[in-house]
């Protein structure tokens, strides 16, 4: 089943159990998919591929999580649980996260494939190991892996 027949089976089951916050996130999800396939139209793309899928959900993801920090340093718990809620089901929609010993383990291996030794080697790195693990690990934490292997 593709992502947008799942969305779209997701928006009905939302609706028939009346699940509020659900239904107004999956169809935030559909709508932001729906904006980026047709920013790609003039380029002569009809749909969208599964990696672009994939950089769209954790992209909503990303800004949730963001908004969740903002929230609670605001002291504004009560909108840092509604992202929190969000998140959660856009999570559902990416691949399953790698631990920190996966992560790990892939930029061991990079490293050692492009010779990398010392800090000025990181931006050998981190495009390999951004496009391995694109949607597994979020950003933040490859980089910061990277940076302490390479210090």
């Amino acid at each position: 089943m593709s992502l947008k027949d799942r969305i779209s089976e997701d928006i009905k089951t939302a609706m028939k159990a009346k699940d509020k916050t659900r239904l107004e996130t999956v169809r935030g999800i559909k709508k932001v998919l729906l904006e980026k396939e047709v920013s790609l139209r003039p380029e002569g793309q009809t749909s969208l591929t599964e990696v672009q899928e994939l950089e769209v959900l954790a992209q909503q993801a990303k800004q949730r999580r963001e908004s969740i920090e903002q929230y609670r340093q605001a002291g504004r718990d009560d909108l840092a649980d509604q992202e929190a809620l969000e998140l959660a089901i856009i999570e559902t929609y990416l691949p399953k996260q790698l631990s920190d010993q996966e992560v790990a383990a892939i930029v061991d291996e990079i490293i050692a494939e492009v010779g990398a030794s010392s800090a000025k080697d990181m931006g050998k790195v981190m495009g390999p190991a951004m496009q391995r693990l694109k949607g597994r690990a979020e950003g933040q934490k490859i980089q910061a892996m990277v940076k302490a292997k390479l210090s």
